[in-house]
Protein backbone atom coordinates (compact mmCIF):
# COMPACT_ATOMS: atom_id res chain seq x y z
CA UNK A 1 0.00 0.00 0.00
CA UNK A 2 1.16 3.40 -0.73
CA UNK A 3 0.35 6.00 2.10
CA UNK A 4 1.16 9.30 -0.23
CA UNK A 5 -2.13 9.88 -1.52
CA UNK A 6 -3.53 9.61 2.43
CA UNK A 7 -0.92 11.57 3.72
CA UNK A 8 -1.62 14.40 0.90
CA UNK A 9 -5.41 13.68 1.74
CA UNK A 10 -5.41 13.98 5.52
CA UNK A 11 -3.06 16.99 5.48
CA UNK A 12 -5.57 19.06 2.96
CA UNK A 13 -8.74 18.14 5.02
CA UNK A 14 -6.45 19.85 8.14
CA UNK A 15 -5.86 22.98 6.52
CA UNK A 16 -9.31 23.34 4.76
CA UNK A 17 -10.19 22.85 8.81
CA UNK A 18 -8.13 25.75 9.86
CA UNK A 19 -10.36 28.13 7.82
CA UNK A 20 -13.19 27.76 9.46
CA UNK A 21 -14.66 29.08 12.82
CA UNK A 22 -13.32 26.21 15.91
CA UNK A 23 -15.57 24.87 18.30
CA UNK A 24 -14.40 21.69 20.71
CA UNK A 25 -15.98 19.62 17.54
CA UNK A 26 -14.40 21.01 15.27
CA UNK A 27 -10.98 21.30 17.02
CA UNK A 28 -11.29 17.28 17.24
CA UNK A 29 -11.93 16.98 13.46
CA UNK A 30 -8.74 18.48 12.79
CA UNK A 31 -6.47 17.06 15.92
CA UNK A 32 -8.28 13.27 14.03
CA UNK A 33 -7.26 14.66 10.71
CA UNK A 34 -3.40 15.78 11.70
CA UNK A 35 -3.33 12.33 13.61
CA UNK A 36 -3.90 10.79 10.10
CA UNK A 37 -1.73 13.03 8.50
CA UNK A 38 0.96 11.82 10.66
CA UNK A 39 0.65 8.13 10.72
CA UNK A 40 0.25 7.81 7.54
CA UNK A 41 3.71 9.76 7.22
CA UNK A 42 4.98 7.07 9.75
CA UNK A 43 4.20 4.05 7.66
CA UNK A 44 5.56 6.38 4.54
CA UNK A 45 9.39 6.40 6.38
CA UNK A 46 9.10 9.60 6.63
CA UNK A 47 9.53 9.73 10.91
CA UNK A 48 10.15 13.63 11.23
CA UNK A 49 7.43 15.18 9.32
CA UNK A 50 5.16 12.75 10.79
CA UNK A 51 5.99 13.32 14.66
CA UNK A 52 5.52 16.94 13.48
CA UNK A 53 1.42 16.44 12.61
CA UNK A 54 1.37 13.95 15.65
CA UNK A 55 2.63 17.23 17.80
CA UNK A 56 0.28 19.14 16.40
CA UNK A 57 -2.65 16.17 16.64
CA UNK A 58 -1.74 16.34 20.42
CA UNK A 59 -2.46 20.43 20.87
CA UNK A 60 -5.80 20.32 19.01
CA UNK A 61 -7.26 17.47 21.27
CA UNK A 62 -6.17 19.43 24.14
CA UNK A 63 -7.50 22.86 22.54
CA UNK A 64 -10.66 20.83 22.26
CA UNK A 65 -11.05 20.27 25.44
CA UNK A 66 -10.21 23.43 26.88
CA UNK A 67 -13.57 25.22 23.95
CA UNK A 68 -15.68 23.18 26.01
CA UNK A 69 -15.73 19.39 25.85
CA UNK A 70 -18.01 17.07 27.63
CA UNK A 71 -16.04 16.21 31.17
CA UNK A 72 -16.28 12.45 30.13
CA UNK A 73 -14.79 13.01 26.84
CA UNK A 74 -11.63 11.00 27.62
CA UNK A 75 -10.42 10.41 24.39
CA UNK A 76 -8.96 13.58 23.61
CA UNK A 77 -6.58 13.03 26.47
CA UNK A 78 -6.11 9.61 25.45
CA UNK A 79 -5.24 10.49 21.77
CA UNK A 80 -2.75 13.71 23.01
CA UNK A 81 -0.96 10.98 25.17
CA UNK A 82 -0.68 8.50 22.04
CA UNK A 83 0.21 11.00 19.37
CA UNK A 84 2.91 12.12 21.62
CA UNK A 85 4.36 8.79 22.23
CA UNK A 86 4.34 7.42 18.99
CA UNK A 87 6.28 10.76 18.17
CA UNK A 88 8.59 9.93 20.77
CA UNK A 89 8.41 12.42 22.66
CA UNK A 90 7.15 13.28 26.45
CA UNK A 91 3.56 12.69 26.95
CA UNK A 92 3.45 14.04 30.83
CA UNK A 93 1.98 17.27 29.78
CA UNK A 94 -1.28 15.21 28.61
CA UNK A 95 -0.68 12.43 31.13
CA UNK A 96 -1.31 15.58 33.84
CA UNK A 97 -4.43 16.99 32.01
CA UNK A 98 -6.12 13.39 32.26
CA UNK A 99 -5.58 12.72 35.94
CA UNK A 100 -6.18 16.32 37.28
CA UNK A 101 -9.18 16.04 34.97
CA UNK A 102 -10.09 12.80 37.50
CA UNK A 103 -9.62 9.84 34.71
CA UNK A 104 -8.44 7.85 37.99
CA UNK A 105 -12.06 8.44 39.50
CA UNK A 106 -13.76 7.67 36.57
CA UNK A 107 -16.27 4.55 36.53
CA UNK A 108 -15.85 4.48 32.37
CA UNK A 109 -13.35 1.83 31.09
CA UNK A 110 -12.13 4.78 28.79
CA UNK A 111 -11.89 7.31 31.52
CA UNK A 112 -9.75 4.39 33.56
CA UNK A 113 -7.72 3.62 30.33
CA UNK A 114 -6.34 7.47 30.29
CA UNK A 115 -5.50 6.81 34.01
CA UNK A 116 -3.74 4.05 33.17
CA UNK A 117 -1.62 5.13 30.24
CA UNK A 118 -1.18 8.74 32.72
CA UNK A 119 0.75 6.74 34.90
CA UNK A 120 2.65 4.75 32.72
CA UNK A 121 3.19 7.44 31.49
CA UNK A 122 4.63 9.25 34.41
CA UNK A 123 6.60 6.19 35.75
CA UNK A 124 3.61 6.00 38.57
CA UNK A 125 3.72 2.27 37.96
CA UNK A 126 2.12 1.10 41.49
CA UNK A 127 -0.62 2.98 40.43
CA UNK A 128 -0.87 2.44 36.90
CA UNK A 129 -1.10 -1.93 37.96
CA UNK A 130 -4.01 -0.98 40.67
CA UNK A 131 -5.59 1.57 37.73
CA UNK A 132 -4.92 -1.51 35.10
CA UNK A 133 -6.40 -4.34 37.17
CA UNK A 134 -9.94 -2.73 36.93
CA UNK A 135 -9.95 -2.83 33.54
CA UNK A 136 -8.66 -6.76 33.25
CA UNK A 137 -12.33 -8.18 34.29
CA UNK A 138 -14.59 -5.70 31.96
CA UNK A 139 -16.81 -7.19 29.55
CA UNK A 140 -16.38 -3.25 27.89
CA UNK A 141 -12.97 -3.29 27.85
CA UNK A 142 -10.44 -5.38 25.22
CA UNK A 143 -8.85 -7.40 27.54
CA UNK A 144 -5.74 -8.00 26.07
CA UNK A 145 -4.55 -4.47 25.76
CA UNK A 146 -5.62 -4.21 29.33
CA UNK A 147 -3.75 -7.22 30.21
CA UNK A 148 -0.84 -5.81 28.04
CA UNK A 149 -0.85 -2.79 30.18
CA UNK A 150 -0.77 -4.99 33.51
CA UNK A 151 2.14 -6.28 32.54
CA UNK A 152 3.47 -3.42 31.80
CA UNK A 153 3.06 -1.51 34.87
CA UNK A 154 3.94 -4.94 36.38
CA UNK A 155 7.61 -5.45 34.50
CA UNK A 156 6.56 -9.12 33.32
CA UNK A 157 7.98 -9.02 30.12
CA UNK A 158 7.20 -12.60 28.51
CA UNK A 159 3.70 -12.04 29.68
CA UNK A 160 3.83 -8.67 27.83
CA UNK A 161 5.23 -9.85 24.95
CA UNK A 162 2.38 -12.18 24.39
CA UNK A 163 -0.60 -9.88 25.32
CA UNK A 164 0.82 -7.38 22.69
CA UNK A 165 1.00 -10.30 19.71
CA UNK A 166 -2.77 -10.66 20.81
CA UNK A 167 -3.23 -6.98 20.44
CA UNK A 168 -1.61 -6.50 16.97
CA UNK A 169 -3.25 -9.52 15.79
CA UNK A 170 -6.74 -8.26 17.13
CA UNK A 171 -5.85 -4.96 14.80
CA UNK A 172 -5.15 -7.24 12.18
CA UNK A 173 -8.84 -8.55 12.05
CA UNK A 174 -10.60 -5.39 12.49
CA UNK A 175 -11.83 -3.30 9.63
CA UNK A 176 -12.68 0.01 11.66
CA UNK A 177 -10.19 2.67 12.03
CA UNK A 178 -10.23 6.40 12.90
CA UNK A 179 -9.70 7.98 9.75
CA UNK A 180 -9.41 4.97 8.03
CA UNK A 181 -6.08 4.85 8.95
CA UNK A 182 -5.04 0.66 8.77
CA UNK A 183 -2.20 1.05 11.44
CA UNK A 184 -1.86 -0.49 14.76
CA UNK A 185 -1.54 2.43 17.16
CA UNK A 186 -2.40 0.93 20.11
CA UNK A 187 0.45 -1.34 19.44
CA UNK A 188 2.84 1.30 18.74
CA UNK A 189 1.90 3.20 22.46
CA UNK A 190 2.18 -0.05 24.37
CA UNK A 191 5.76 -0.36 22.77
CA UNK A 192 6.48 3.22 24.04
CA UNK A 193 5.69 2.70 27.17
CA UNK A 194 7.75 -1.12 27.36
CA UNK A 195 10.46 0.46 25.77
CA UNK A 196 12.00 2.42 28.85
CA UNK A 197 11.01 -0.72 30.74
CA UNK A 198 13.37 -2.40 29.00
CA UNK A 199 10.36 -4.40 27.76
CA UNK A 200 9.70 -3.96 24.50
CA UNK A 201 9.97 -7.03 21.91
CA UNK A 202 10.62 -7.45 18.13
CA UNK A 203 7.47 -7.62 16.38
CA UNK A 204 6.87 -9.70 13.08
CA UNK A 205 6.41 -7.98 10.28
CA UNK A 206 2.67 -6.58 9.56
CA UNK A 207 1.34 -3.76 7.03
CA UNK A 208 -0.34 -2.66 10.21
CA UNK A 209 3.24 -1.33 11.40
CA UNK A 210 5.63 0.99 10.27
Amino acid sequence: MTWTEPAAAAIARYEAGETRGLDQRQLTQLANAAWAAGLCLLMEGRPGEAAEWLRRSAERYRESWDAGAPADAWGRPIAAMKALLIAGDDASEPARWALSAGAAESESPIGRYAAVLAYLVLHRDVEARMAAETLVERDDFPRDVADALLMIAGLDRNEYAADVLSVLESFEGRSDFLEDVHVADTVLVLQALAAPRDMAIELPPSGLLP
